[in-house]
């Protein structure tokens, strides 16, 4: 039986992105209180650690887009940060790099190898 093979979508990316992130956060011990999968709407976790509010911004970053590059979201960032300090909460970019196993110069695919490149969160002050 041949499985579909065909791009990803930019909404599929950024739950393939989100379900990297979230698995993270849940092995770090955050508890979940409002998740938002929808496309440039920010954040995208809100949680608790500790009795402590995060929000957690979350982007995938196709190759050859550098996931590290933060600059380019700080207009973004800063504001979400200025909106999470109103209540009392820390603010993350979690930036999920994605690129095609098989060629780094193809899209990612549905059912084909992907690498991931993620170093975790990112602490906005």
């Amino acid at each position: 039986m041949l499985m579909e093979q065909r791009e990803l979508t930019e909404q599929e990316l950024h739950n393939l992105a989100m379900n990297i992130v979230g698995k993270q956060l849940e092995e770090n011990g955050y508890e979940f209180l409002a998740i938002n999968s929808e496309l440039k709407k920010n954040p995208q976790f809100v949680c608790t650690k500790e009795k402590k509010l995060s929000f957690v911004v979350v982007k995938s970053i196709e190759y050859p887009g550098d996931p590290k590059d933060i600059e380019f979201f700080r207009t973004d960032l800063n504001k979400m940060r200025d909106h999470a300090l109103k209540f009392e909460a820390r603010t993350f970019y979690a930036a999920v790099g994605l690129v095609n196993a098989k060629d780094y110069n193809r899209p990612v695919n549905l059912n084909e190898d992907y690498i991931v490149d993620y170093d975790g969160l990112v602490e906005i002050k």
